[in-house]
């Protein structure tokens, strides 16, 4: 195993559906040679790294950073939406790594909020940040990711690691309610990230033709979007992630102070901009009661990057 001098780093994003990573020749540099990998063809994390590293002709380096889609509490990584699970210490002793840093990857994306241009920002309503007060974040993809940004002064900020997507969803309209009790029929505990994920789409699809008796013949998130203009259940189950997501927001907005905005991540999101344009989301954001004028003035934007900005995040906390 051929190490390479100086400074170089491995970078890499991980979530239950692809693996991304990058390489960054220094700590200064930008980062190059971004590669997607779904996780499925691969038997670990380990041969995905490997992968990455033969396809792009690069020896092990120095330094790797990792964020991936599950908690973080100790050596044992056992992701939430997939297989791979792995030893931190064994796989930091296998590529011989001087420093090897894994941290969950909604962390990792909290981290790159700072540096996120504003031309990678769809707005969705009103607000403006308010300079220094705390950033929240929620993402939708193959789970539901939850972090924030605190400031720490003198533009620092410290990242929050937290599994606030398995919050208990509440329902605002008797129609929630009967959804929420078909699921959990299915499930028991219903989480927000049963409903908000790109299952959660197929659970909501699947609980709106139930409700009307109808027999569902979607079973993939992307069938249900490209249906969600013409089939009822599709349509309906688009505006109730939407609904959804809004009410879910709104609480993490309340509940980290985000007058510094809230960001949404994941892979859906982007997908259906028209869709939260035109839905309830902000209306739900913002109807909390007493505190809807408090909620008015925060804004909400979807993170539009053409690569993972969790890539830089985990680049950053190798610098912490």
């Amino acid at each position: 195993m051929t190490k390479v001098p100086g400074s170089s780093r491995l970078i890499g994003d991980v979530g239950g559906t692809n693996a991304r990573f990058a390489w960054q020749s220094d700590p200064a540099a930008p980062l190059s040679l971004i590669e997607r990998l779904p996780c499925v063809d691969f038997e670990s994390i380990g041969a995905a790294i490997q992968t990455y590293l033969n396809n792009h002709g690069l020896p092990t380096p120095r330094f790797c950073a990792i964020g991936i889609a599950t908690p973080i509490t100790g050596d044992r990584v056992q992701m939430t939406n997939h297989h791979w699970s792995f030893s931190i210490a064994a796989l930091k002793n296998h590529y011989q790594f001087e420093q090897f840093i894994v941290i969950n990857d909604f962390t990792a994306l909290a981290l790159s909020l700072p540096e996120i241009a504003r031309s990678e920002l769809h707005q969705i309503g009103p607000g403006a940040e308010v300079e220094g007060s705390p950033k929240a974040l929620i993402g939708a993809g193959t789970g539901l990711g939850v972090s924030g940004l605190l400031s720490s002064g003198k533009s620092a900020w410290v990242p929050i690691a937290g599994e606030g997507g398995h919050v208990s969803l509440s329902a605002q309209s008797d129609e929630e309610a009967a959804v929420i009790a078909h699921l959990r029929g299915r499930f028991g505990h219903v989480s927000a990230e049963r409903v908000l994920s790109g299952p959660g789409l197929v659970n909501l699809y699947e609980a709106s033709a139930a409700i009307d008796a109808r027999s569902p013949a979607l079973n993939t998130p992307e069938k249900i979007l490209q249906a969600s203009d013409s089939d009822p259940d599709c349509k309906r189950a688009v505006q109730w992630f939407c609904a959804f997501l809004g009410s879910v927001a709104g609480d993490l907005a309340l509940t980290l102070g985000a007058r510094g905005g809230v960001y949404i991540g994941g892979g859906i999101a982007p997908r259906l901009l028209a869709h939260l344009e035109a839905s309830m989301f902000r209306t739900r954001f913002e109807d909390k009661g007493r505190f809807k004028s408090y909620l008015s003035t925060i804004p909400t934007w979807v993170i539009v990057s053409e690569h993972s900005p969790a890539l830089i995040g985990a680049a950053r906390a190798l610098e912490r």
